[in-house]
């Protein structure tokens, strides 16, 4: 978006300049028209939530393993990617205030690799429980919820839908200062790349479970809730909890299945349901 503006700047100062490009008509003859061009029209969050003045955005994990009808499984677990710099709305045209993507903040001078610009998912719920209690950040990550199966659903009919075919989503959400949540970006190819060992154990744990869903040794029933650090969000419609007591359910406990930023105890939940699988399979 930063970028976007100062595009757009400096296409208004060509124009106030006078300078156009020739264009022709279909019959050879010249048009004076202005050439057309294409922008997509976005506000700016100038209000964004900070943690020690500084701006984040959160990256989450959406597995689609169908369209129609629709099936969505989120991930638990994911992370904040931190701004280097202090942010202030004085500097709009500095990227390492604005931007939090690693490869921008990387780069900035003052970096330090070894502590990295990113927080976990769990430690952020937990940061902001303390600020805030549950109930307000309860309603912030349904917000979430709704971003992550409403962005799907506008585009479910135009999709091609292959029953062989998956998609792994990463989704950039921003907080403002009221705790309501913003749609950045849905990247249909997230990066997978580890900056540090936490981010390489998090990412390698997010394929394997990806692949244990995909069930390419139809080892599961096709009935499971939960696998892995993923839980079922949406099947043709919501998905509710059906034990509201299990551990790492948030408090107060809500009905939709979703677990985003609690506790993963993701290689747990895989033994016991692949033990399960086993024995209804032998019986």
């Amino acid at each position: 978006l930063v970028i976007r503006r100062l595009e757009i700047k400096q296409w208004y100062q060509r124009r106030v300049r006078g300078k156009k490009e020739d264009s022709w008509k279909i019959d050879g003859t010249k048009d004076d028209r202005e050439p057309v061009e294409n922008y997509v029209v976005q506000r700016y969050v100038d209000a964004p939530y900070l943690i020690g003045g500084r701006k984040f955005d959160i990256r989450c994990y959406v597995l689609v393993t169908s369209y129609i009808p629709l099936k969505v499984w989120l991930y638990r677990s994911g992370f904040g990617r931190m701004s280097n710099s202090r942010y202030s709305i004085d500097s709009i045209e500095d990227t390492y205030v604005h931007l939090t993507n690693v490869a921008i903040q990387k780069t900035s001078p003052d970096y330090d690799p070894e502590k990295g610009c990113k927080w976990s998912l769990i430690q952020l719920r937990m940061y902001l429980l303390a600020k805030h209690g549950p109930e307000a950040v309860e309603t912030l990550f349904r917000g979430m919820d709704d971003i992550f199966i409403k962005s799907l659903q506008s585009v479910q009919k135009i999709m091609i839908n292959d029953k062989h075919c998956f998609e792994l989503y990463g989704y950039d959400i921003l907080i403002d200062e009221t705790l309501k949540p913003w749609l950045l970006e849905i990247n249909a190819s997230p990066s997978l790349t580890a900056s540090n060992q936490q981010d390489y154990d998090l990412k390698f744990k997010l394929l394997h479970d990806v692949l244990t869903i995909i069930d390419m040794e139809g080892k599961l029933t096709g009935k499971e809730k939960r696998v892995g650090g993923f839980d079922l969000m949406w099947n043709d419609g919501p998905v509710h909890c059906e034990d509201l007591s299990m551990e790492g359910a948030p408090n107060p406990p809500f009905t939709t299945n979703t677990m985003l930023g609690c506790y993963n105890n993701r290689e747990e939940n895989l033994k016991k349901m692949m033990r399960s699988n086993f024995l209804s399979q032998k019986s």
